[in-house]
């Protein structure tokens, strides 16, 4: 049956009614977008400052991504990897050299590169470690987001992530973010893994004290345990390199990519580094019937030469530098932090807050995320100056 849908309230009635509440999106209906804009279906028009969690890195409809993915559409999308396709190979090697790492196993989501990761952590640490087989221990960080899966919540500290769902997935230990000296106490001969995003998205775009990833590596380095690094958000130039670990010149033994590695045309992740590391993962040990399809390769392929060009990493950087400039000079905000386009932004106590700061700035025409007290702002890396003073402008009006 078609259903004939024309308003904003008929389309929220309509998900109220036939879907799932998992989620509380924001009285915006969308329709279109191009760049760093959208329309929703009143034809409101919005600049994008959330930019899909990260997802969106190279704009909406980027005309490289949408080519690759009409010309796949039309030869095949789906050959599971019962066989080969044309387009794995090429997409793993091109991705391997741009990131320099050795080996890329596809999966779709982030949650499960992150599921991934931690099944190869757990079969090197018994095979290639000595790890008692079932005392494999991963260290995680506080408030950490890694997805909603039921092992990754198990190593959430977000109540309202866990409530209801246990009992929980055991194997996990948590430390305070960016606290080495409780990192070295957590870690004993049974660790797999130390398990930690580069930049905390969901805790606030919350940067690690200087220095913190190099010694989390010399950690790794000196007690043989291998180093995770969750860059589905941070990575691929949200934060200014190809991979948020660049910037302290710091490599992981593994890496989780996801969300913009499609620039947000559909489900494509991969968990990338070391052949040996990976390598412990044998036919029949793994597998995702999705998980290196042609057509999520074909538009991985284009999202890698989109990056290679460096392009991206240098607006990330230039602009990011002005976008957070800008947001530093604003009356009722506390703290900017972050790198590149990517900013937790703090609002003052006395200032409008959460949900309706969100309400007010779609209101004036700017689309941005709200999240304990703070603004989340991930422009795609194709905005302009002249953008991001408008975005700003309207944030400073709301706050004002």
């Amino acid at each position: 049956m078609t259903v004939d849908v024309i308003s904003t309230q008929d389309h929220i009635a309509l998900a109220e009614r036939w879907g799932a509440h998992d989620s509380v999106p924001f009285p915006v209906v969308l329709a279109d977008g191009e760049g760093a804009w959208l329309n929703d279906v009143e034809g409101r028009r919005y600049l994008d400052f959330h930019g899909g969690y990260s997802a969106i890195n190279f704009g909406h409809r980027h005309p490289d991504l949408v080519a690759a993915a009409k010309a796949q559409l039309d030869r095949i999308t789906l050959s599971t990897r019962a066989f080969h396709n044309d387009q794995y190979a090429p997409f793993c090697h091109e991705l391997a050299e741009l990131t320099g790492t050795e080996m890329v196993l596809p999966s779709n989501s982030g949650g499960e590169a992150i599921d991934t990761a931690v099944k190869i952590a757990r079969r090197w640490a018994y095979q290639v470690k000595g790890v008692p087989d079932g005392a494999a221990e991963i260290i995680v960080a506080g408030a950490n987001f890694h997805g909603r899966t039921m092992t990754i919540i198990s190593f959430s500290t977000h109540d309202n992530h866990r409530a209801g769902f246990g009992p929980f997935t055991p194997g996990f230990k948590v430390v305070p973010f960016g606290d080495i000296q409780a990192l070295r106490s957590a870690v004993t001969e049974n660790t797999a893994a130390i398990l930690l995003e580069p930049i905390q998205g969901e805790a606030g775009v919350v940067v690690p004290p200087k220095g913190y990833l190099t010694e989390v590596r010399e950690l790794c380095d000196d007690s043989n345990t291998l180093f995770i690094a969750d860059e589905v958000q941070c990575g691929l130039a949200r934060s200014g390199p190809t991979l948020a670990l660049d910037d302290e010149g710091v490599r992981a033994d593994m890496y989780t990519l996801g969300k913009s590695l499609s620039g947000g045309l559909l489900p494509v992740s991969a968990v990338i580094g070391r052949a040996d590391v990976i390598g412990v993962i044998k036919p029949g040990d793994h597998g995702s019937t999705f998980g290196g399809n042609p057509l999520a390769c074909a538009v991985g392929r284009a999202t890698v030469a989109l990056l290679a060009t460096g392009e991206f990493q240098e607006r990330s950087r230039e602009l990011g530098a002005h976008l957070h400039s800008r947001l530093n000079e604003l009356d009722g905000v506390t703290e900017v932090r972050g790198r590149g386009l990517w900013a937790g932004v703090q609002i003052a106590e006395d200032r409008l807050a959460g949900r309706r700061v969100t309400e007010a700035l779609a209101e004036r025409g700017l689309l941005c995320k709200e999240a304990k007290g703070h603004l989340r702002v991930a422009p795609p890396l194709v905005i302009t100056r002249e953008e991001i003073d408008f975005g700003v402008d309207v944030i400073a009006d709301v706050l004002a």
